[in-house]
């Protein structure tokens, strides 16, 4: 289909037309014009006083195809990740079974092929992730697996993280690291300070993520390798990756949109869908991360979009599963924090393709039309009718939130 957008501000740091407004004529998936005025025989989009963008890439996404479908599945995920102006994703391996081999990998690709949205499979570092023994990492990445994580579960044998970042270094892949020492994290499920007190709970200490990413720095200087922390969530570990690219390690990071807005006093109702982990941490934690994205620490902010099903959240706190789903939120969360709609693009669009080593998408003539539109002005009512995932275990249901993606368009397909 041929769609003309007209007279939209253009934020592309990596296009000549970048900050400024133009029309954008796309002809059989292609960017064939960009002008100030253009008549064309195609589908118009009026996106006068809004902004047109590369599609947004999200770096850890979960969902529940393989085996977990009643939770989420690809068709309903990527629905939702459209509607979020996610025209890629990177998908955890946290399924049964996990992504473990290159069948899983291949299955996942041929299950996406021809969809709006670029599915990318992460594969597991161990098999089935147990931590014990190296996954078939190479025959993976052969088959189109681009870096490898044990998703939700961490690394805690620090000899097994040292071969998978050594073994990964041979191809040029990259290793997730999921920063959570689980030996001090126990069975608590809330931050660790005033607001666990306040609840009568055992809390997760910072340390629990911060010495796993000073482990994982260490490592990854060793062995002279990259590495990728995600979700991380207070400051000390911001500290130690900022100190750590200062010394040349190859190191980068993201954080949860959700982290960006959300402390630990959200949970003094004991509401289960604010139980997320990490856990929510405090307004300092916020401040740093939220500094980390400006000073150019963090790379990038992903969705974490967690899908459950109602019997796995609307149950007592201390039982109910981590997790929010977050692709349709994650954009009007990341303006809630403060960040200016440029700094948005850059960690949602243009850092996350650059760190999985894969081409970035271009507002340019010639190229291939891989953008979203977007309002940072419009308000819009988060509901039940309007969610596209299967699950529904976001506290915004029902909230009002500022910035909503109007128009989406990857490969030829179109969502608004």
């Amino acid at each position: 289909m041929n769609l003309l957008i007209k007279s939209a501000t253009i934020l592309d740091p990596g296009s000549s037309f970048h900050q400024q407004v133009a029309d954008i004529l796309i002809e059989n998936g292609v960017i064939t014009k960009i002008a100030e005025d253009i008549e064309a025989d195609a589908e118009l989009f009026d996106a006068e006083g809004k902004y047109v963008s590369p599609g947004f890439f999200d770096l850890n996404c979960n969902i529940g195809e393989l085996g977990l479908e009643t939770k989420e599945d690809l068709r309903s995920g990527t629905v939702a990740a459209a509607a979020g102006g996610f025209t890629g994703i990177a998908l955890m391996p946290n399924t049964q079974p996990p992504v473990h081999s290159k069948s899983e990998v291949e299955y996942l690709l041929n299950r996406s092929k021809g969809n709006l949205v670029d599915v990318y499979p992460l594969g597991t570092i161990s098999q089935k992730r147990e931590g014990k023994d190296l996954a078939e990492m190479y025959d993976m990445y052969q088959s189109g697996a681009k870096a490898f994580t044990d998703g939700s579960r961490p690394v805690q044998d620090a000899g097994l993280m040292e071969r998978a970042l050594l073994y990964a270094q041979g191809f040029d892949a990259l290793v997730f690291s999921y920063p959570e020492d689980t030996a001090i994290a126990g069975k608590a499920k809330v931050n660790e300070g005033e607001i666990s007190t306040l609840l009568g709970m055992k809390g997760i200490p910072s340390l629990a993520e911060e010495l796993m990413v000073a482990r994982d720095l260490y490592l990854a200087e060793y062995t002279v390798s990259r590495i990728h922390f995600t979700t991380i969530s207070t400051a000390r570990s911001v500290e130690l990756i900022r100190e750590a690219k200062r010394k040349g390690i190859e190191v980068t990071c993201d954080v949860a949109a959700h982290h960006l807005v959300l402390t630990d006093e959200a949970l003094l109702g004991f509401d289960s869908l604010y139980k997320v982990k990490p856990p929510l941490r405090t307004a300092d934690d916020v401040a740093a991360l939220i500094k980390g994205l400006e000073d150019g620490t963090i790379d990038a902010i992903v969705s974490q979009h967690t899908p459950h099903e109602i019997e796995f959240k609307d149950v007592e706190f201390e039982v109910a599963e981590y997790g929010i789903v977050g692709l349709q939120t994650a954009f009007s969360l990341a303006l809630k924090a403060g960040l200016p709609a440029e700094l948005i693009v850059e960690k949602l669009s243009i850092n996350p393709r650059e760190i999985l080593g894969i081409e970035t998408a271009v507002i340019a003539e010639g190229e291939k039309a891989n953008i979203i539109v977007f309002d940072t002005d419009a308000e819009w009512e988060y509901t039940a009718a309007n969610n596209q995932s299967k699950s529904a275990n976001s506290p915004y249901i029902g909230q009002q939130l500022k910035g909503k993606v109007l128009l989406t368009y990857n490969n030829q397909q179109i969502f608004k």
